[in-house]
């Protein structure tokens, strides 16, 4: 149970842990003469201090005699400071009031000389103690939020990178959707590369679950698959690389990649389509001119079996086409049915929005953007990440 933040209507909570029973009296007296309403309880240990804490029994505040039976020096503080939880406060006879001064130098909000004190000046410092952990605890969230957020920004670099393309007849539309129960990308990443020879390339891949090791394998996978296009290594020859790199890359040996790739010839009109464990890309027409793509050669994800060869799907392609690749967080949404929307649900969404009244081909961001609102609205919570990336070839 975490400590509550101070509030002025209600007691503070506070544990005494002090052996010596007229000091405990004094304590209490001090805080009966105070304007300060507290919650007191009082342990005769660190040990018995420790057990309240374990039992979930958190206070705002802890009054910590430094000279315990059980404890010595800054022993009881260490060990009250590792419950990361209540403010510390001291408590010292005058002689080792430099040890108190000390004490706050090692983490502890404040001290106090139990001889040299009041009802007025304890609970001054015990709002001050409150008021000071709990402005330490904001300050920890917005360094961890920043730091989440520059990792972030740098793994969103690495999965949703600036594609090489030179062509212009071609315009790409991506789109990436973290999920909502999570602060960090997932593993989903995707790469459009042009070749010298003209020929398009791309992929769209999920890692496994949520995290950073996730995201960064997907980095790694992304970046691989872009330096193989780029060296020009035999097509058949880049899943299994990659699957290799993954085994030799990932943290579980029970984290997989379902992954996507196809090539377009430079004349734009024949694919060739590689599906790892990845649901197939669909072809965008005019209502019901929209095609799934055929999964009849899907292969195992990355990962999984022996990393043997992907068959190839050939594809021929229309005058004008428009393919949209996507990750499966786009088809796991649920229909009012209650069924799982998956392939069949993205035609029948995908024919909706190309099927109305105006010209999605002269505005297929806004297309996309529509499909992808209809898929959000299927389901109260988008728990997983979303990638997609439209191609459209004028030529």
């Amino acid at each position: 149970m975490e400590p509550v933040d101070p509030d002025t209507s209600a007691p503070l909570r506070v544990l005494l842990v002090e052996d010596d029973d007229a000091d405990a009296l004094l304590v209490t007296e001090h805080f009966t003469d105070a304007a300060l309403t507290v919650d007191l309880h009082r342990a005769r240990s660190l040990g018995e201090a420790e057990r309240t804490l374990a039992d979930g029994d958190v206070p705002d505040c802890v009054l910590l005699d430094l000279a315990l039976p059980d404890a010595h020096d800054f022993e009881g503080l260490r060990r009250m400071l590792a419950t990361e939880g209540p403010a510390v406060l001291v408590l010292t006879g005058r002689r080792d009031e430099q040890l108190g001064a000390d004490a706050v130098s090692a983490g502890a909000q404040d001290y106090l000389v139990k001889d040299a004190v009041d009802g007025p000046t304890l609970a001054r410092a015990v709002r001050y103690a409150v008021e000071r952990r709990r402005a330490d605890r904001v300050r920890r969230a917005l360094r961890d939020a920043h730091l989440r957020a520059d990792e972030n920004a740098r793994l969103e670099r690495g999965l949703l990178p600036t594609p090489l393309l030179t062509d212009p007849d071609l315009r790409i539309i991506a789109r990436y959707e973290p999920g909502t129960e999570q602060t960090l990308l997932g593993g989903d990443f995707y790469d459009i590369v042009e070749g010298t020879d003209g020929a398009l390339h791309v992929v769209i891949g999920d890692v496994c679950g949520h995290g950073p090791d996730e995201a960064a394998l997907g980095v790694s996978l992304r970046i691989a698959w872009r330096t193989l296009v780029l060296s020009g290594i035999e097509p058949d020859r880049v899943l299994p690389t990659m699957h290799q790199l993954l085994v030799h890359e990932r943290s579980n040996p029970a984290l997989f990649t379902t992954l996507a790739t196809a090539t377009v010839d430079p004349t734009r009109s024949r694919m060739t389509l590689r599906l790892a464990g990845h649901p197939p890309p669909a072809l965008v027409g005019e209502g019901e001119d929209s095609r799934i793509l055929s999964d009849a050669r899907l292969g195992m994800p990355l990962g999984v079996g022996d990393g043997s060869a992907w068959a190839p799907l050939e594809v021929e392609l229309p005058p004008k086409w428009t393919l949209l690749l996507y990750t499966d967080g786009l088809i796991e949404g649920r229909q009012p049915s209650g069924d799982v929307l998956w392939t069949d649900g993205l035609l029948e969404l995908l024919r909706e929005v190309t099927g109305a009244p105006e010209p999605w081909r002269d505005d297929p961001a806004a297309m996309l953007d529509g499909v992808m609102e209809r898929v959000r609205s299927l389901s109260t919570a988008q728990t997983d990440d979303v990638a997609a990336v439209l191609l459209v070839c004028d030529r």
